[in-house]
């Protein structure tokens, strides 16, 4: 693969080379060749622009964008929803069932890690070697976000702009992206639906008292043992349609919850429960150990859908609204003038262009609606 690439800095259009050893800033700055970069010409000045992200970073671009690179995997998410054709590459590859609803195309995309988080494998000579016009963050605004974005910006000469992406205004988020990308149709579309989504969720459980919400767990890990604690950024969602009985002291943040005792879960004896797929949901039902609880003992119990990523997070991104959706249709069925099926297939149809056949939506949906009798 080539490891040309353009770079783009405040209306300079210039070409650089980077070598397969170029591992630090120096390296992947490359060195410079042809047009002479201290002498940009009218039209180079004139095809680009200025764009102010979310953190207030004037970033330069160029006019108009066709290659777009994800910072890592919540922009991901975000990118496949909103302009996958420009996408040159994946933060991390796209298991069968993600194929069937993007397209096989992205078996052969490269895969570029993630730059931010605790781990960094953000591989940026391949990065650079692809020749992404911009590299896209999402998500929310953490502690010396500027700084990081600023600097990768630096190392590789190419554009990086964040978008601040957070569970209550999804709509916000692709507004801009709307904005960035000059698809401002698509833009609308999506934040009229993902803020509409919302705002049915928010008035709906404002007409249920607290009192009344249903008390649950969500659950994940290989034996049910780990929980997603209230307040977390994992329980968004649970924490806006019921009450979340998982209190902790030490609350965790990441993916795989809080370690809890099958003691303590049954101290807090939830009315329903919801396994993460590739938990113990399959054999719960038989274990004498989690008979005693109420939940299990009523067959109140359920499999949160995990296709093309876990609706209730992990990553806590876009995918949560499909969430936002099932679990109080699930949990509050009379609230709602339409289906958990109708959802889904309006999410599926406008998010991802997918449109689920019957086939489809049965296995989407297994072990996640109501129980016959209930």
């Amino acid at each position: 693969m080539s490891m040309t690439r353009r770079v783009i800095a405040k209306g300079v259009v210039a070409v650089a080379c980077i070598t397969a050893l170029g591992l630090g800033a120096l390296g992947l700055a490359g060195c410079a060749g042809g047009t002479d970069a201290g002498q940009p010409s009218s039209a180079q000045q004139e095809q680009t622009r200025t764009f102010t992200d979310s953190l207030g970073r004037e970033v330069e671009l160029p006019a108009s964008i066709t290659k777009i690179c994800p910072s890592g995997h919540t922009a991901q998410q975000v990118l496949l929803t909103m302009a996958p054709d420009l996408m040159v590459g994946l933060s991390q590859e796209l298991s069968d069932d993600q194929l069937k609803v993007f397209g096989d195309k992205f078996k052969d995309y490269p895969v570029f890690g993630a730059v931010l988080g605790t781990k960094d494998d953000f591989n940026r000579e391949a990065v650079a070697a692809a020749a992404p016009q911009v590299i896209i963050d999402t998500g929310e605004v953490k502690k010396d976000m500027r700084e990081s974005l600023d600097a990768l910006q630096d190392q590789l000469g190419i554009p990086v702009v964040f978008v601040e992406a957070y569970l209550e205004d999804y709509g916000a988020a692709y507004q801009m992206l709307g904005e960035l990308l000059g698809r401002e149709e698509r833009g609308r579309e999506l934040s009229e639906y993902c803020s509409n989504v919302y705002q049915k969720t928010k008035d709906t459980m404002a007409g249920i008292p607290e009192d009344q919400r249903v008390s649950m767990a969500y659950l994940l890990g290989n034996n049910g043992l780990n929980a997603i604690a209230k307040t977390s950024v994992q329980a968004q969602v649970i924490d806006m349609v019921a009450n979340n009985v998982v209190v902790v002291d030490d609350v965790s943040g990441k993916g795989n919850g809080n370690e809890i005792s099958l003691e303590q879960i049954a101290v807090w004896d939830p009315d329903l429960i919801i396994f993460q797929k590739g938990s113990i949901y399959d054999i719960v039902g038989d274990d004498p150990a989690w008979a005693q609880m109420t939940a299990i003992a009523n067959g109140n119990y359920y499999q949160v859908p995990n296709d093309p990523w876990c609706w209730m997070n992990n990553p806590p991104t876009v995918n949560q609204l499909m969430g936002m959706q099932w679990l109080p249709r699930l949990l509050y069925p009379d609230a709602f003038d339409d289906s958990i099926q109708d959802v889904t297939r309006a999410y599926y149809s406008t998010m991802y262009g997918y449109d689920l056949t019957d086939a489809d939506l049965a296995e989407l949906l297994e072990g996640a609606l109501p129980k016959s009798g209930r």
